[in-house]
């Protein structure tokens, strides 16, 4: 899955109307939901805050999208946004253009092209990462075992999140999903008979 690399907002003026885009990161339709509350409070003034959202699980593969043009023709802000998010893949996203009219009506196709414009820009300037599912990996050996393990680990093709000095250290490993089984075998190479690796849970990382 794709997601936005940070929240962010851009403006861009058409025909003197302001189209003013705020994209934030989200993980349910609440929180979309109080990102659009937000957004319409600071803009109280504003003709139109027009939303489109995109919310996916994981572990199932649904999707939520939704769409909102708020008092904008049908068709015209809402659905071009939702599909410029559809077209970049991007979930976990909500977007909020607002309006502020300008005195110059721009027809159906203009707002279909500003609204998608405002949105396609504000996604330029934020940018994008990748959601990858990995599993929390719990590798623990006496201290004397640990600093060679350490060395291997951060060379290795699995990524480090955190090291635990306690009467044993432990390491958390993240390990994509479909790795689970080589990282066994890597670990088995690595560090001998006898320690095995615990799954702790599910893990997303952000990735370029």
């Amino acid at each position: 899955m794709r997601v936005i690399a940070r929240d962010g907002e851009h403006e861009i003026e058409i025909q003197r109307s302001l189209f003013r885009c705020t994209v934030a990161r989200v993980t349910d339709v609440d929180a979309a939901s109080a990102v659009v509350a937000r957004v319409r409070k600071a803009g109280p003034d504003a003709t139109h805050h027009c939303v489109a959202m995109r919310i996916g699980d994981p572990d199932t593969g649904a999707l939520t999208a939704r769409s909102n043009d708020d008092g904008e023709p049908s068709g015209t802000a809402g659905v071009p946004m939702l599909e410029v998010l559809t077209r970049r893949d991007l979930t976990d996203v909500v977007a909020v253009v607002s309006r502020w009219f300008g005195g110059t009506k721009l027809g159906a196709g203009g707002l279909v092209r500003a609204y998608s414009g405002a949105l396609s820009a504000t996604l330029d300037v934020v940018g994008e990462l990748r959601r990858v599912r990995h599993r929390a990996m719990l590798v623990a050996v006496p201290h004397d075992r640990a600093g060679r393990l350490e060395h291997d680990l951060r060379h290795s093709p699995y990524r480090l999140r955190d090291v635990d000095y306690a009467s044993d250290v432990t390491f958390t490993v993240a390990v994509p999903t479909a790795e689970v089984d080589n990282f066994a075998a890597w670990l088995a190479e690595h560090s001998g008979a006898g320690v095995e690796a615990v799954d702790a849970g599910p893990v997303d990382l952000y990735l370029p």
